[in-house]
């Protein structure tokens, strides 16, 4: 099974919002859906700005876990190194 940490964002530089999830299609869904009550759907945060892919649960909580302790700069750097443009890569899911 594969399971994946995701970054979320409003906007570029916005707020951002860390998860980890086995199906990244359905979970993005529910956010960009606001079917989630919480932080993301008060926030409107709807846009995939990044992920990573594993096969071991444990490595990505943990893995979820750390990213949500990083200063707000490194996450930043962390996602202008995948997607420099802030581009929502979910647009290229079909649901």
């Amino acid at each position: 099974m594969q399971y994946y940490v995701y970054i979320l964002s409003s906007k570029r530089n916005g707020t951002l919002y860390i998860g980890v999830t086995n199906d990244l299609k359905r979970r993005v869904y529910e956010h960009k859906n606001g079917l989630i009550d919480g932080f993301t759907k008060k926030y409107s945060i709807k846009n995939l700005v990044y992920y990573e892919q594993t096969n071991d649960i444990h490595e990505a909580i943990l893995r979820e876990k750390r990213l949500k302790k990083w200063n707000r700069s490194w996450k930043i750097k962390l996602i202008e190194e995948m997607n420099p443009d802030w581009k929502d890569l979910s647009e290229d899911f079909s649901y």
